[in-house]
C-alpha cells in the first residue's frame, strides 16, 4: 500500500512559519525596561560628571579671584607711606585741599573703616560702584612706581628740570619729590615734554598749590618755605587708592579700587572694578607693640599700624554648585606687612 501523499513544500512552509514567530509583549516590555535602566545610568553618570566639572570650575574661579585680589591689594598696602627716600615723617604738603580731602593728606597713608563706619572716599548704597553696607574699606597713599630723577631745581621759578622725559606725566598730576632731608607733595601746574621741565607753581590748577616753596614744614604763602632739591632727587606720581566691596553692573559684588588720577588738568578719583564676585572684605590691624590684630574702630593712631590682616570672601559665578544649592563661597586670609614701617 502506498504511503499518504506529503508535499515537501507544504511541510517546509509550515515548519518555517513556526520558527519565525516574534517577541511577546512581555518580552518587549522587559527589554524596554532594561534599556531605560541602561540609558538612565548613562545619563546619571553624565550629569554627575557635569556637576563635578561645574563645581571644580567654580572652585577654580574662587581661588583665582582671591589670588588676584590679594596680589593687587597687597601691592598698594606694601607701598603705603612710601616717599621714595625713606623719610616718612618729614613730609611737606603744598596742596590746597590737604586738610579736607582724603587723598591729599599724607597722614592717611593708611586709614581703615569698619563696615559700620562711613568712608569719606566712597558712597554707600545699592548703585553701581557704590560701597556695600557692612563691608570694610581701606585708604592707602604712597609714592607710585613711575620714578623720575631731578637734573636741577629752581625754587624761585618753581620748576624742575628732569634727567629724562616721561610720557606718563601731565598737567594736574599730584607728585611727591624727595631727597635725604625730606619729601614734598605738590601738583604739576605745567609739564613741558620738549624741554623736560615740570612746573609746580601756584595757579589755577585743581586743587592747586598754596605755595611754590617745598621746604619742610610747609608755609602756605606764595613763596612759602623755599627749598632747593638737589640733583638726582626722586620724583614719582602720588598713588592714592581706596579699596572696598561695591555693587557691580551685573547685580553682584566686586572688589573695587577708587584711584587718584587726572582729568583736564584737575585731580580726580575714579572707581574701577578690579575682581568680580568678591563678596566681602574684612580687615584687622596690628600696631607697633601690639599683640593681636584689632578692627579699625580700635585704632587710635594710624601711624602705628605695621601690618594688616585681610579676610576675603569670594564666590563662583555658577549657581547650584555648592552643597546648599547656592554658588560656592570660600573665605581666605592673608597678612600683609607695611614694609615702610617695619625696621
Amino acid at each position: 500500500m502506498r504511503p499518504p501523499f506529503h508535499h515537501p513544500a507544504i511541510g517546509t512552509c509550515g515548519r518555517g512559519i513556526r520558527r519565525a514567530r516574534g517577541f511577546s509583549l512581555i518580552e518587549l516590555m522587559v527589554a524596554l525596561v532594561l534599556g531605560l535602566v541602561v540609558i538612565g545610568a548613562a545619563v546619571g553618570v553624565f550629569l554627575s560628571n557635569k556637576q563635578s566639572y561645574r563645581t571644580n570650575y567654580a572652585l577654580g574661579q574662587v581661588q583665582e579671584a582671591s589670588r588676584i585680589a590679594f596680589e593687587l591689594l597687597a601691592r598698594d598696602l606694601r607701598q603705603a607711606g612710601l616717599t621714595g627716600c625713606g623719610n616718612t615723617t618729614r613730609v611737606a604738603n603744598t596742596l590746597n585741599n590737604q586738610a579736607t580731602t582724603w587723598w591729599a593728606n599724607f597722614g592717611n597713608a593708611i586709614r581703615g573703616y569698619d563696615g559700620n563706619q562711613d568712608d569719606p572716599a566712597v558712597v554707600e548704597g545699592t548703585g553701581t560702584a557704590q560701597r556695600v553696607v557692612g563691608t570694610d574699606s581701606i585708604q592707602l597713599i604712597g609714592a607710585g612706581e613711575s620714578g623720575l630723577s631731578v637734573q636741577s631745581h629752581n625754587p624761585t621759578a618753581a620748576n624742575f628740570k628732569l634727567n629724562e622725559p616721561s610720557a606718563d606725566l601731565q598737567d594736574g598730576d599730584i607728585i611727591i619729590v624727595c631727597d635725604p632731608d625730606h619729601a614734598a607733595i605738590t601738583q604739576v601746574t605745567n609739564y613741558n615734554s620738549s624741554n623736560v621741565t615740570l612746573v609746580h607753581n601756584t595757579g589755577t590748577a585743581s586743587p592747586g598749590n598754596c605755595s611754590k616753596g617745598l621746604g619742610f614744614p610747609t608755609q602756605c604763602t606764595v613763596n612759602g618755605n623755599p627749598y632747593t632739591f638737589g640733583a638726582n632727587s626722586q620724583i614719582a606720581k602720588l598713588s592714592a587708592a581706596d579699596w572696598y566691596i561695591g555693587n557691580n553692573p551685573m547685580g553682584g559684588r566686586s572688589l573695587y579700587r577708587l584711584a587718584l588720577g587726572t582729568n583736564s588738568g584737575a585731580a580726580v578719583t575714579t572707581a574701577m572694578e578690579m575682581v568680580r564676585d568678591v563678596t566681602d572684605l574684612q580687615l584687622e590691624y596690628l600696631t607697633q607693640g601690639g599683640i593681636d590684630y584689632v578692627p579699625a574702630s580700635a585704632i587710635t593712631d594710624w601711624r602705628q599700624v605695621i601690618a594688616v590682616r585681610i579676610i576675603l570672601t569670594a564666590q563662583g559665578s555658577e549657581a547650584f554648585t555648592g552643597t546648599d544649592g547656592q554658588p560656592i563661597r570660600r573665605s581666605f586670609t592673608t597678612i600683609v606687612t607695611l614694609r615702610n614701617r617695619v625696621s
